[in-house]
């Protein structure tokens, strides 16, 4: 890279200050800009001195910046946004952070990590087990992970390792930013329509990972969940050789003599032949089928050996908002996880259903994302919620709101209730809290699903369940 100050309008997104705290770590000078900082982006910017203005103005740009990389986000447009127009009309370099990536992807041995779900978890699976065993891979992880002093890392290893977000680049460039990521290996996870904002069909969800898998090199390691229709149908297509995996694939990667628990044992197995015993404190066979594809990943390519591997996977501390525990002084426990489409609320609901199989299972949902606000998708309320006993439904998001066909709280609270289940709207976080109160149970089990703020409730249901029921919590069988 030939730049030595870069600055970031919209660097408080996930995505962007990661890049900027890569370029950070290689001796560049950073500044950004963005309209509000929250925890635990401003802990990581503040943490690695990133100053940082709150609030978009044409003088926050440097006279000496070589470089300005400007953030997908709709309000980061020449059009409203007068920094992003000063910008552009600066005659300075101008980039995506997708476009960074790609600099700082060319000569590295890149794992891209892509798929509907399971991308973060695997991302950091990935990355953990190589640093456990001093392999020092560099890493760009969508989300926070437990234990690593930030989500994104450059090391002097070879490897390194990224999530690939389908997700176009930028407001001015459509194409997918894992396209831009020099992909030599990917672990595809799945490959089911989401983000229907973006992606109208399935067709055009699949389009750009056809791209990924059609570009990786003729050496390349492609590892895919077999148990996920479209993600197989998509490996078949390329004619290339996978290896592929998932929980029960006898013939291939897989998990053997399961025992679930606290702490969860497994055999990890390549076809008939067992290759080492693993143990995670992970909730859910979806966490146990996300073991075996990053196994497959770093066996196949010999990054690892077993018992590297093993130790690895037993020290994992988990990425944050996915299956983690938030309520550490109850006998309740309240998990939160990462529902912001179907398939990944289902996998937590079995998942709580697996480990906390006699407990009352209440619910409280956030329709935040496009893929649950939209009227296509109202068909998937009709079973999303099997298993819970009491669902408690927040408003749906109302950014964007008029760009699509938004439902209504009062059509999805209906669907729900049509389907059979026990489902209330709520629309102040403050009366949902009331109502838990009143109802909760000491042999309960309450689950967060959403990819918001539930209106401060990730926070505020764990504290009440801390008062209300205090003591040990409890431990999944």
């Amino acid at each position: 890279m030939n730049f030595s100050k870069a600055h970031f309008i919209g660097i408080a997104g996930k995505g962007m200050s990661a890049t900027a705290l890569l370029l950070k770590q290689m001796g560049v000078e950073i500044s950004g800009s963005d309209e509000g900082f929250y925890p635990p982006v401003s802990d990581y910017l503040e943490s690695a001195k990133v100053p940082f203005a709150k609030g978009y103005r044409k003088e926050n740009i440097p006279a000496d910046a070589d470089v300005i990389v400007i953030g997908k986000n709709a309000k980061l447009v020449p059009e409203t946004n007068e920094e992003v127009r000063a910008a552009f009309a600066s005659g300075k370099l101008v980039r995506s952070f997708a476009d960074i990536v790609h600099e700082l992807t060319v000569a590295s041995e890149n794992i891209v990590v892509a798929g509907s779900y399971g991308k973060s978890t695997c991302t950091a699976l990935l990355a953990w087990c190589l640093r456990a065993a001093k392999k020092d891979p560099s890493y760009f992880i969508g989300e926070v992970t437990n234990g690593f002093e930030s989500y994104a890392q450059r090391g002097k290893g070879p490897v390194f390792v990224l999530e690939g977000d389908e997700y176009p680049s930028s407001n001015w460039d459509n194409t997918s930013k894992f396209l831009r990521y020099n992909a030599k290996n990917v672990l595809l996870t799945s490959a089911t329509h989401d983000h229907i904002n973006v992606f109208p069909t399935h067709a055009d969800f699949l389009k750009p990972f056809r791209a990924l898998l059609d570009g990786l090199p003729p050496d390349g390691v492609l590892v895919a969940c077999s148990s996920e229709p479209h993600a197989r149908a998509l490996v078949q297509a390329t004619g290339r050789r996978a290896v592929y995996y998932a929980l029960d694939d006898r013939a291939n990667w897989h998990a053997d003599k399961i025992v679930h628990g606290a702490r969860t044992d497994f055999d990890l197995m390549q076809g008939n032949e067992k290759v080492v015993r693993l143990a995670t404190h992970h909730l859910g066979n979806h966490n146990i089928e996300n073991i075996v594809g990053v196994s497959a990943m770093l066996l196949e390519k010999g990054l690892l050996s077993p018992d590297e591997l093993r130790a690895g996977m037993a020290s994992f501390m988990g990425v944050k908002r996915r299956m983690e525990l938030l309520s550490m002084a109850s006998t309740v426990p309240v998990y939160e996880g990462f529902g912001s489409s179907y398939e990944k609320a289902r996998s937590a609901i079995a998942a709580i259903k697996l480990h906390f199989p006699d407990r009352r299972l209440v619910v409280v949902f956030e329709p935040h994302t496009f893929t649950w606000r939209n009227r296509e998708a109202i068909a998937a309320y009709d079973d999303v919620f099997d298993g819970a006993s009491k669902i408690f439904i927040y408003e749906p998001a109302s950014q964007g709101a008029g760009t699509h066909a938004q439902l209504t709280q009062a059509e999805i609270v209906g669907r729900v209730r049509s389907a059979g289940y026990d489902a209330e709207p709520f629309v102040e976080p403050k009366e949902a809290l009331e109502r838990l109160d009143g109802m909760l149970k000491p042999d309960d089990v309450v689950l967060l699903l959403t990819s918001g703020e539930l209106g401060g409730l990730i926070k505020t249901i764990p504290r009440l369940v801390d008062q209300k029921y205090p003591g040990k919590h409890a431990v999944a069988v």
